[in-house]
């Protein structure tokens, strides 16, 4: 799925590290599967004429898309489009919706929270500890689905959770106070925690929007790694140009529906960003990528 146009921004963060292996993920060297691998213990997750609506406002209306292993799928669409809705009924969080929401063939529904959270794992924007956890210990948090009530990890739990911090370069922060970290370092640590739960399906609402330029680039470009490992990435963002850098295929909503859903390169278009947005933009070609420029003036 790699192509030219995919790589851009992503590149030019690795090759301006130079400590990063220059196929690393977080500054780890990744393990490309093969194609025929890469859906190994993949969950399938299908939406079916998905409608939600809070009391007599709807919001989502007849959504259908699915996802594929080892796929980024971005969200796009402005504020209040539903977004977040989609998510929360994916996740089970609401359930009083229209339609049907699939893992492998199995309404979304039915399926108990500790089975759930085998198959899907949510990332937030931000974590705001109520205690001083470690970084080890906050990313121990992915195990407990797996845990009986009042259970301790035990030591197998305490390696998964290690190795998912060196997945994605935190390994040296393990002792580290959670909330003492940079906001670039708490969602590497929550992606780390997602990984330690063991879920192949990553679903992830604006997880950059309270970062700096430089570590967005880095957290996307981690996320984006581990789709080469099988996993399947939901990200929602608001940014159209960190959709076109990274991801595979765009979801675009508008009015509570689907206005737009393909490949990246092929389905974001000046007219699908006036559409979505009401911004007119000029996409140029340069040597890292297609880079989204809008326009100056009445149109912004």
């Amino acid at each position: 799925r790699d192509t030219d146009r995919s790589r851009g921004l992503g590149d030019v963060y690795k090759r301006q590290d130079t400590h990063r292996h220059p196929d690393g993920l977080c500054g780890r060297a990744l393990l490309y599967l093969p194609d025929d691998q890469k859906g190994y213990g993949a969950v399938k997750l299908e939406i079916k004429n998905l409608s939600f609506a809070y009391r007599d406002h709807p919001v989502l209306q007849d959504i259908n898309f699915d996802t594929r292993p080892g796929e980024f799928l971005s969200v796009l669409g402005p504020n209040g489009v539903g977004k977040s809705t989609l998510f929360r009924c994916i996740l089970g969080i609401l359930r009083d919706y229209q339609g049907k929401i699939l893992l492998d063939g199995r309404e979304a529904r039915g399926i108990a929270q500790r089975e759930m959270a085998s198959m899907i794992a949510y990332i937030p924007q931000s974590h705001r500890p109520t205690f001083g956890y470690t970084v080890q210990d906050t990313v121990l948090m992915g195990v407990t689905h797996r845990l009986s009530p009042f259970a301790a990890p035990r030591a197998e739990h305490v390696r998964q959770a290690r190795e998912a911090m060196a997945r994605v370069g935190v390994q040296d922060m393990a002792e580290r106070n959670f909330s003492h970290l940079s906001g670039g370092e708490q969602q590497l640590v929550l992606v780390a925690r997602a990984l330690c739960q063991q879920s192949r399906i990553l679903v992830m609402d604006e997880p950059t929007s309270s970062l700096d330029f430089g570590n967005q680039l880095r957290v996307l470009a981690c996320v984006r790694g581990l789709t080469q490992e099988g996993y399947t990435v939901l990200l929602s963002t608001h940014n159209p140009q960190h959709a076109l850098t990274f991801s595979h295929r765009i979801l675009a909503l508008h009015d509570g529906g689907v206005a737009a859903l393909g490949d990246a390169g092929d389905t974001l278009t000046p007219e699908l960003i006036w559409q979505l947005y009401q911004v007119e933009v000029d996409f140029v070609d340069t040597q890292q990528g297609r880079v989204i420029v809008p326009h100056r003036g009445g149109s912004l």
